[in-house]
């Protein structure tokens, strides 16, 4: 996603008007997020097909539902931003929590994996202010896990079924250890020939 503006920002750009300043045309109300390939179509040769009416049009209709939301941010501070960050992430840390519970039952290890990776990801005094990519990762984690806690029955009944091969689990190990060690053999033959 990009933030486009709807009237430009410089002389020349598209649907440039003069008589506003530097400040209103960089107002939230002259700026419209728009994905790259739709922003490089607004703005792109045929420019002239999406006059300011138009691009006013979408952002209303993109933004109405949002609206009320935007209101409560009015004196939006970084340290308030940071204090909602900080709620959001122990509720994602509250709600994980049961299905990693029900999880380490089966797998420990990978449960306990998965705990220090959820802490680190939400300690926001370690990343100190989170910015766009953090951000995103932390959503897409969210979503990820989010119906973890619906499978882990199911989970749980794999690996059930599954812990008749844990006898195997040493050959297992020992032909993974022959595998990496023949795939970093073949990686040096070939960098030095």
């Amino acid at each position: 996603m990009e933030i486009a503006h709807i009237r430009a920002l410089k002389q020349g750009g598209p649907r440039y008007t003069a008589e506003l300043s530097i400040e209103e045309r960089n107002a939230f109300a002259n700026l419209i997020l728009l994905c790259t390939p739709h922003h490089k179509t607004v703005d792109g040769p045929r420019r002239e097909n999406y006059q300011v009416s138009l691009l006013e049009r979408w952002k209303r209709d993109r933004e109405a539902a949002g609206h009320e939301a935007l209101a409560g941010l009015m004196g939006m501070t970084e340290e308030k931003l940071v204090q909602m960050i900080v709620e959001a992430n122990r509720q994602l840390r509250d709600q994980l929590g049961p299905a990693l519970d029900e999880f380490a039952r089966t797998a420990p290890e990978l449960a306990a994996l998965l705990r220090t990776v959820t802490k680190q990801v939400t300690d926001v005094r370690r990343h100190h202010f989170p910015d766009e990519d953090i951000a995103q990762m932390l959503v897409y984690a969210a979503d990820r896990l989010g119906h973890l806690e619906d499978s882990a029955t199911e989970l749980r009944e794999a690996a059930r079924m599954l812990a008749p091969l844990s006898d195997q689990a040493e050959e297992w190990h020992s032909a993974a250890r022959a595998t990496r060690e023949a795939a970093d053999a073949m990686l040096e033959a070939k960098y030095a020939g």
